[in-house]
């Protein structure tokens, strides 16, 4: 198992709030995660301003931008994360750094960084930013950022399935193994979906039909589907499913009707590069439901 994502019980899940809406529903959206996963919430605020300027908070802090401290967006985020689920242990901080750097460190002993799809401030502005961005191509654990909803609120997940991206060999089985975890506490299906492409040219010196060329291509897509599925539970649902065209579009397809959708990251070690591929860049910015990037080292 991948070291960078299996963590021991009792770490905790770590959401980013900036006093906004979105980051409001990620605080929603961890509680209950939390809860069903039997874990405590971590709510960090960082910036290296003490206040918001020429912004109006969420509705639920009631006062005045100017009079907004970071004491209060943390209050407000622990209220609601308290009034939500009362049997989740809750502790909060306020760390005076940039927030990417605040969040990539807690990573390092968290289960997961959950953070909202827009924000204000420097914690997640223009999103997807380079906060959320950031957070996503370099932490040491899964990261969730919370799409498909523009309200602030987060409702449970009732379509019932969750949608594993997976990709080119060797399999990334840390990101498989996470994605067959949340289906196993949900009780819902994983659905495993392999996109695959004919190339525009081949190199055969004999021509090959159009139909045996693509049953060729999509068998090959089946046989990575099987490699990557080997060390599912056994108690997991799993459908799988082949699919052609480009994988961007495909898992932005299957994110409509999905409760949440699994992408893996590759971590090259030595590399201080963006470790986000196209593919996860792309999901995390159109996807209908939130979207998990689940760290690899390779």
């Amino acid at each position: 198992m991948n070291a960078a994502v299996v963590r021991e019980i009792g770490e905790p899940l770590v959401v980013g709030v900036d006093g906004s809406e979105p980051s409001l529903r990620a605080v929603d959206w961890a509680a209950d995660e939390a809860a069903l996963r039997g874990l405590p919430l971590r709510l960090v605020y960082a910036s290296l301003w003490e206040r918001y300027e020429g912004v109006v908070l969420a509705t639920d802090v009631g006062k005045p931008s100017e009079q907004v401290m970071a004491e209060d967006i943390v209050e407000t985020a622990e209220r609601r994360a308290r009034s939500r689920r009362p049997d989740v242990k809750v502790t909060t901080d306020v760390l005076p750094e940039e927030p990417e750097y605040a969040l990539l460190r807690e990573s390092r002993t968290a289960t997961a960084v959950v953070v909202g799809s827009r924000g204000r401030s420097s914690m997640a502005e223009a999103l997807l930013g380079s906060v959320s961005v950031t957070v996503a191509g370099h932490a040491h654990c899964p990261v969730i950022v919370l799409r498909g909803s523009h309200d602030n609120r987060a409702t449970p997940g009732r379509r019932g399935r969750i949608v594993l991206g997976v990709g080119e060999k060797p399999a990334d089985a840390a990101a498989v193994l996470f994605a067959a975890g949340e289906a196993r506490r949900r009780g819902v299906p994983l659905e495993a979906v392999r996109a695959w492409r004919r190339p525009a040219h081949t190199s055969t010196h004999r021509p090959v039909p159009a139909g045996e060329a693509a049953r060729q291509y999509e068998q090959q897509a089946a046989e990575v589907l099987e490699a990557a599925l080997r060390d599912v539970p056994d108690d997991v649902e799993v459908h799988r499913r082949t699919v052609e065209g480009h994988a961007r579009r495909v898992l932005v397809d299957g994110s409509a009707d999905a409760d949440l959708i699994v992408v893996a990251a590759r971590r090259h070690e030595g590399h201080f590069g963006l470790q986000l591929g196209r593919v996860a860049h792309a999901v995390l910015h159109q996807a209908a439901c939130p979207v998990a990037v689940v760290p690899q080292r390779v």
